[in-house]
Parts: structure tokens; C-alpha cells; sequence
């Protein structure tokens, strides 16, 4: 995993529904709007000390996707405030192929790092998102509550480091 660097892997992402499906509102986002949100992460890491990398294929170098940790600044009362939330998302090429997983426990052990050793993590996912929730399961995930964004269900999952 490396800083993110590709916008047009990133914007390709975001006009994918297969991708886009269980992310925000569930609408694909056009090229405008993704390179908002790809300077978002970037700036993450300026402002926040932490953010997103990229996912690259190991054998083709090939980018797959995102992972990492954000700070939401969701409201007090919402089950995951306060935490650094994590995240990720995978090219419709790469899903099913076990890269999330590993990806996401790559991930974990330097946010033990970072946040240090009994650092709590959350991860926001949508209702129906079923391969991200066997994701958060396998990385120690536990569900505790949920919550709803866009008038959409979410799964609240928590983890120590």
C-alpha cells in the first residue's frame, strides 16, 4: 500500500456502480466530484498525520482499490465518533479475491502503530454490504450498533488495535 496517487484509478472507482453501490448515497460520482474527494484524502494526510493509501496488485502493480482511516467528525451522539473510522473500497475487478482482507490487516497493524496498542477503530458499513462486513469480521471487527446516513442503514463495527 502506498499514499494514494492515482486519480484516474480513483475517478474510474467512482463512476463504477459496482463499486459506488454501498458508498455515501450510492451514486456514482463523475469526474468533478471524484477528484474532490481523491484531494480530500490526499489533504487527510497533510492535516490529520493519517489517511488513505492506495491498494496495488502485488504481482501487476496494478492499482485495486483504497484503504485506510479518516476522521468523520461525526456527531457525538453517532455510535462511531470519536474514533478514527476505516474504510476501504475495491475496484469491481478485484472484488471476491481476498485483497480487502489483506489490505485491511496491513492497514491495522500500522494504525497500532500510529494510534498505539488498545487505539479503538470503527468502520461504518451499509446495510446489505456483505463482503465488506465478512472484511470487518475476519479483522476483528465487531458489530455494535447501528446508524443511518442518507436515510440508508449502516452496520457500526468496532475493533481495538
Amino acid at each position: 500500500m502506498i499514499p494514494i496517487l492515482s486519480t484516474p484509478g480513483h475517478a474510474a472507482d467512482r463512476a463504477d456502480p459496482l463499486v459506488m453501490r454501498h458508498l455515501g448515497k450510492g451514486d456514482t460520482l463523475d469526474a468533478e466530484e471524484a477528484f474532490k474527494g481523491f484531494l480530500s484524502m490526499a489533504g487527510h494526510w497533510a492535516l490529520m498525520g493519517y489517511g488513505v493509501w492506495q491498494i496495488e496488485e502485488k504481482e501487476t502493480g496494478r492499482r485495486i482499490g483504497v484503504t485506510g482511516f479518516s476522521e468523520k467528525k461525526r456527531p457525538p451522539e453517532h455510535p462511531a465518533s470519536g474514533a478514527p473510522e476505516m474504510g476501504w473500497s475495491l475496484s469491481s475487478s478485484a472484488h471476491g479475491k481476498g485483497y480487502a482482507s489483506e489490505a485491511v490487516a496491513a492497514a491495522l497493524v500500522w494504525a497500532r502503530g500510529h494510534f498505539g496498542p488498545g487505539a479503538r477503530v470503527v468502520a461504518v458499513i451499509s446495510t446489505g454490504n456483505d463482503a465488506s462486513v465478512k472484511v470487518a469480521q475476519k479483522n476483528g471487527f465487531r458489530q455494535f450498533a447501528t446508524a443511518s446516513r442518507y436515510g440508508l442503514g449502516r452496520f457500526v463495527f468496532e475493533r481495538e488495535l
